[in-house]
């Protein structure tokens, strides 16, 4: 998935030993003996760390997954602050790199320059004089990725994948999603206000006194929320075909006039006879809007786009105004030091040339090369199981291993380096630097367009904790940041690195089977391989998914949106099967001898729960429900266990427990 939201404290220590006789494997330690495995297996792993646990205040969680970027933006501080004073060679990577770093550290100039930055693009605003202009001053923004109302983009075309297109999106709201808009609970209620409040703050930052600054935030609100009502919900833009679709640009032009979108290609630099339009109602909205809004009324909300996009680079009146919103959103309390700000930013704009910087101070080829073992093990344990299935046909089921088979892997970083040669650096101008990389970005971007796919190309840095699955590619990618603990340590015994990185690879290999990822073929193309009797149990397995963790609680009467989670929860289910079944073709996977009392199942199971390990805000734990695909860390962890029988076994849960299922109601797809 190429979309994809970080704490020394829940690493795992992992023994120094390769391959390491039992007696030598990683102790166990934390475990809360007064809840019952059965009951709730992530308290019972990780509660005694989850009720001492500190969130630090700069943070809006602290754990692993996501939260383990934090300690990774630290890492990255590190060979910043070096880079940024060496002598560095002219146009070198270190060059940028530094530079880049030390410009955005320098706050002293940055605050004496207020919103100078800007104001050229602020009087462009005020010189659109009509839709024309207006459509033309959003075109050339997108250049430099301030975008407003258009979204654009270059990748793969879903029915040929060999080859990269023009896709358009919606876009042109600054609230996380379109339910912000028209929900009346407090909690949404709340949120809307900070965000007017924040619009308010940035008029009044660029000189509007208070009254016409809150006259002009409610206009950009009521745009927005006229565009938002023309937004997709997130469980809607699940759906593959519906969000896929191709028009001639000469269709496009009858059918929204007001958008002019030749002149739009043309101000993109895009030449483009058909685009892939994924949210069509989106653009019909706008292009109504275009004429039944005032001009002024547009400006106002240019305006109000443009301060936004720039808060974070501007003094620190913007930098707190921004803030003070993201605090409600998120419950963070304290503000990043400027040295994670600036760690994160120059990853944002220069990932793959700090990435080259990272992998050479940080990663293993020796780590790469068991890592690449796993993941063959765990594709033949796939294989086996997909196999075994009693409801699929011989035919689904030999484009099933044919697709498994077809899967590229990317292991720690990419075969080939990214160039930033046209990227221009200086070490005293950070908003110029700013807009030189998301220039240079749009520009690598437009490129492709209309060139066959570079396989090869990564949609992450190495120095990010994540892993994905890309459905237009058919692969799967692990960087090399999420190789290390709790997820994987060379030196670990196999029940902690397959019940850790094993089942993250069994995740995303899953994910080439979820009910997106099933839509494409071995190839990558959008493409029905099933039989449609098979298609149709598939769905109706999905479904009990989706009914199963509906019910989960998260919050009070928050629910996980198992609608919303349908692909990572089939992935998680299928990503702890595949990775016990090829635990147990390890010599490990056979033994009984119990280490501090575990079993090496127990073990296995332990390791799962710790990768989740993950304490959050209540505000960004409602943040997350509402957006983000996977579930929340104990249900990735409680939701999959649930439904795997190898788990029953190991820890003897039994009717009665709140985890246990009968066999019947445990859910099995792959």
């Amino acid at each position: 998935m190429k979309r994809l939201l970080f704490f020394f404290a829940s690493l795992l220590s992992l023994a120094a030993c390769q391959n390491p006789p039992v007696e030598h494997a990683t102790i166990i330690t934390g475990i809360d003996s007064s809840v019952k495995p059965g009951d709730n297996f992530f308290r019972f792993v990780n509660g005694k760390w989850y009720d001492t646990a500190q969130i630090p205040p700069t943070q809006a969680g602290v754990g692993t997954y996501m939260f383990m970027n934090y300690p990774q933006r630290l890492r990255l501080q590190g060979i910043l602050d070096s880079v940024s004073k060496a002598s560095n060679t002219a146009g070198s990577i270190e060059q940028k790199l530094g530079d880049f770093y030390a410009s955005g550290l320098d706050t002293t100039a940055i605050n004496q320059l207020g919103y100078d930055p800007i104001k050229p693009l602020l009087m462009q605003i005020d010189s659109i004089s009509d839709v024309t202009s207006l459509i033309k001053f959003v075109a050339t923004e997108a250049k430099v990725e301030n975008t407003s109302v258009l979204g654009f983009g270059v990748g793969p075309d879903n029915k040929n994948s060999s080859l990269n297109i023009a896709h358009i999106y919606q876009t042109g709201i600054r609230l996380p999603e379109r339910d912000y808009y028209f929900k009346t609970d407090p909690t949404s209620l709340h949120i809307r206000e900070a965000y007017i409040n924040y619009l308010t703050s940035l008029f009044r930052l660029t000189g509007s006194d208070t009254a016409a600054a809150a006259k002009d935030a409610d206009i950009v609100y009521n745009i927005e929320k006229q565009l938002a009502s023309s937004h997709k919900t997130n469980i809607e833009l699940r759906d593959v075909n519906a969000n896929y679709n191709k028009m001639p640009l000469a269709d496009l032009v009858r059918r929204q006039p007001n958008i002019g979108w030749t002149n739009v290609l043309d101000d993109l630099g895009a030449k483009a006879d058909s685009i892939d339009v994924a949210q069509p109602a989106y653009y019909d909205k706008l292009n109504t809007l275009l004429k039944s809004v005032r001009i002024n009324d547009w400006k106002i909300y240019m305006r109000a786009s443009s301060i936004s996009n720039y808060a974070n680079v501007l003094s620190k009146p913007f930098v707190d105004a921004a803030f003070e919103f993201n605090k409600v959103l998120s419950g963070q309390a304290v503000q990043k030091s400027r040295g994670e700000i600036m760690a994160n930013n120059v990853d944002r704009a220069l990932g793959q040339a700090l990435g080259q910087l990272y992998v050479k101070k940080y990663f293993s080829e020796d780590a790469k090369k068991r890592a690449l073992e796993l993941v063959n093990n765990l594709q033949e344990a796939l294989a086996r199981r997909i196999e075994k299935l009693e409801w699929m046909s011989d035919s689904t089921r030999q484009k099933a291993k044919e697709k498994l088979f077809a899967i590229s892997k990317k292991i720690g970083y990419p075969d080939k380096w990214r160039d930033y040669s046209n990227v221009k650096i200086a070490k005293d101008k950070y908003f110029q630097n700013v807009v030189s990389a998301a220039a240079c970005n749009y520009q690598y971007e437009l490129a492709k367009l209309n060139k066959p796919v570079d396989r090869t190309e990564w949609f992450t840095t190495p120095s990010t904790v994540t892993a994905y699955y890309n459905p237009s590619a058919n692969e799967i990618v692990f960087p090399a940041a999420i190789l290390q603990p709790p997820y994987f340590d060379n030196n670990a015994d196999d029940a902690l690195n397959y019940g850790g990185i094993g089942m993250v690879i069994g995740h995303e290999m899953t994910h080439s089977f979820d009910d997106q990822g099933a839509q494409f073929d071995k190839y990558g193309n959008v493409k029905n391989w099933w039989t449609k009797d098979d298609y149709t149990k598939f769905k109706a397995k999905t479904q009990q998914v989706v009914d199963q963790y509906n019910k989960f609680t998260v919050l009070d009467t928050v629910h996980v949106k198992g609608a919303m989670t349908l692909g990572e929860n089939t992935a998680d289910i299928g990503g702890v099967s595949i990775a016990y079944d090829a635990f147990k073709m390890t010599k490990e996977g056979h033994d009984t001898t119990k280490v501090d009392g575990f079993t090496p199942d127990q073990r296995f199971f332990i390791s799962i729960a710790r990768i989740w390990r993950v304490k959050m805000k209540d505000q960004f734990l409602q943040l997350w429900v509402n957006n983000n695909p996977h579930s929340p860390p104990v249900w990735r962890v409680n939701g999959p266990l649930m439904n795997t029988t190898a788990f029953y076994a190991a820890f003897n849960v039994q009717p009665g427990d709140s985890m246990y299922l009968p066999e019947k109601d445990r859910i099995h797809i792959w």
